[in-house]
């Protein structure tokens, strides 16, 4: 069997109100060989209760990352994953836990988010628009809300089952070259402060009036996963449409 290698895959619990379910998202983890988790403002951390509750996975949260927002925990990542049960107003690329696992792996080198919300409300939808996909677990209609670490059991154990090939006898999953590593959200939201810029200098976009042209933008690009030649390439163009811009109005 394979052995599996996650070190580029992250889990990220946003704003956490019940540490239990920090401990019992550790051990899940454990569980199927995942070992970097993010805490974004959890509510009570540390704890012993998730001490409590993580088993054998205590290493797990005492080398757990903790930042204030869900922006600055995906900073560094080429793809970003949030788990959601809602329906959005914007479609969002949706993917099941299977076509997840996938993506994840066919990262490569890049830098994965696996991003988990509130256990009352989920992820927020501006939080939501960070996702370059939505990940969304099937589950009885009349009861679809699962618990936060049964969750992450859920996507954890489909990211083993396909890199190991467990299900497969013995075959691992397809692997896919790429000459770029991808952006980072990092870069991808300095580019959409630079394109909303530009877009509105050309009279484009109207922020008084945005008629969620920003978030289509997102969508569409998230969608291609832009790597970094391409967010080159981007940047330049809007560079350039700058400077043509400032040698038509000199005053400016």
């Amino acid at each position: 069997m394979t052995k599996a290698d996650f070190r580029n895959i992250s889990v990220v619990l946003v704003n956490t109100s019940h540490p239990g379910n920090i401990g019992a998202s550790a051990r899940a983890m454990n569980n199927m060989g995942l070992t970097n988790l993010v805490l974004v403002r959890p509510k009570e951390f540390p704890s012993g209760v998730a001490i409590g509750r993580a088993a054998s996975a205590v290493a797990l949260l005492d080398n757990a990352r903790v930042v204030d927002s869900l922006t600055e925990a995906v900073a560094d990542c080429g793809l970003v994953i949030g788990a959601s049960a809602r329906s959005r107003r914007i479609p969002w690329p949706l993917l099941t836990p299977a076509q997840c696992a996938e993506k994840a792996l066919e990262a490569g080198t890049n830098r994965v988010a696996l991003v988990f919300g509130r256990e009352d409300t989920g992820l927020s939808n501006e939080e939501l628009r960070l996702c370059h996909y939505h990940v969304r677990i099937p589950a009885n209609p009349g009861y679809s809300s699962l618990n936060l670490a049964a969750a992450v059991m859920v996507i954890c154990y489909e990211l083993y089952k396909t890199a190991t090939g467990v299900d497969k006898e013995g075959a691992g999953p397809a692997e896919r070259e790429w000459d770029q590593e991808l952006a980072t959200g990092e870069d991808l939201e300095r580019f959409y402060r630079h394109l909303e810029s530009v877009l509105i200098a050309v009279d484009f976009h109207d922020p008084e009036n945005p008629r969620q042209l920003m978030q289509r933008i997102r969508r569409l690009f998230g969608r291609i996963r832009i790597d970094v030649m391409e967010m080159s390439i981007l940047r330049g163009m809007l560079s350039n449409i700058e400077q043509n811009l400032r040698k038509r109005d000199p005053m400016d």
